[in-house]
């Protein structure tokens, strides 16, 4: 019998009356997401100690002992199609019988709950905490034993993966850390574009993250990419909230200078001095409703940038651009890699 729950929500967040924010998406860490990313034959044992049912529960026992094993599963001897499974309580309770020599169809439980192959680890981790079962057997698209699932491997299958996560990472930092080094001329830039859409809440805060990454990728310090992040962030919500039709965000890296180029043509903002007041939004109330329009974000842009331009005409759209100044050691993309403790 496989329970998986095959009809689990799919609903997008918005449509919830909840968004995925900046804070929140930052707040789901890289376990979850290797969760939802790893298949169960990844993790899973692939070489399964197996008996059949004309075995007996000496054989389970001895079987247990030899290969350390808590479960072994009980398969067809023609076919080897799995009928049943006998755990480490079926061999106490035989043992408590003094039942030892007992066929093992006596004992062993043939209401199964399994789980595919192909399925995510989210599915496995689901069943561990519905049914409080130890182990898992794993069927293949064709139906038939090819693993077994136990919550130790799929702490182990977690682990490799973060490990091959962090040596990767570490690549890809040296990599990027580099990048200007062996490159000869008189003003070497990397450009990052990426388009917002309008209303596309789902996405918001993707090309900041993105951003981000890339500049601490690039070797710059941890401040100075978190102010980089924050006020590209606020730039980008404000495309998905304000414009009509979304906007582009720009991010040239240089050695020595960060500049963002936000632009969108419409409705533009009729006082710029105005919006540039604490507190002062046009949002409407259903995005107030969904946590957003609290008219800091050129606010909070000004703090992070060390230089702001803003220009906007009504119905003709805006230009943002932000300055960010690199010193000493500050500089990214030139074998810099993080001061000692960052």
């Amino acid at each position: 019998m496989n329970t998986r729950d095959t009809n689990f929500d799919k609903t997008p967040p918005r449509f919830k009356g909840k968004v995925i924010t900046d804070e929140l998406a930052g707040s789901i860490t890289r376990v979850e997401e290797l969760a939802y990313i790893l298949k169960i034959s990844e993790v899973m044992t692939g070489e399964v100690k197996t008996l059949n049912p004309e075995h007996s529960m000496q054989d389970v026992l001895e079987c247990m002992r030899e290969h350390r094993i808590s479960g072994v599963p009980i398969v067809d001897a023609q076919d080897h199609s799995l009928i049943g499974m006998v755990s480490t309580e079926d061999l106490i309770k035989c043992l408590a019988d003094q039942d030892i020599q007992a066929n093992l169809q006596k004992y062993m439980s043939s209401n199964l709950v399994t789980i595919n192959s192909f399925d995510h680890l989210t599915e496995a981790l689901k069943l561990f905490a519905k049914t409080g079962v130890g182990r898992l057997p794993v069927l293949d698209e064709k139906g038939s034993l090819t693993g077994i699932l136990t919550k130790g491997d799929v702490t182990y299958g977690l682990l490799r993966a973060l490990q091959h996560d962090y040596q990767e990472e570490e690549v890809r930092r040296y990599r990027a850390s580099h990048l200007f080094e062996d490159i000869e001329s008189d003003r070497s830039s990397l450009i990052l574009r990426y388009s917002i859409e309008r209303y596309d809440f789902i996405h918001g805060g993707a090309a900041s993250s993105k951003i981000k990454r890339a500049l601490l990728r690039l070797g710059a310090n941890p401040q100075l990419a978190r102010r980089v992040g924050i006020g590209t962030y606020e730039a980008e919500m404000n495309l998905i909230i304000h414009t009509t039709h979304g906007g582009t965000i720009h991010a040239e890296i240089e050695p020595q200078q960060i500049s963002v180029y936000v632009w969108d043509e419409g409705p533009g903002i009729a006082d710029v001095n105005q919006a540039m007041q604490p507190g002062f939004s046009t949002a409407s109330e259903e995005i107030r409703e969904l946590g957003f329009g609290a008219g800091m974000g050129l606010v909070n842009i000004s703090r992070c940038a060390d230089e702001m331009q803003l220009q906007s005409e009504a119905g003709k759209g805006t230009h943002l651009t932000m300055k960010f100044n690199l010193k000493g050691e500050d500089v990214v993309g030139e074998g810099y890699t993080g001061k000692k403790g960052e």
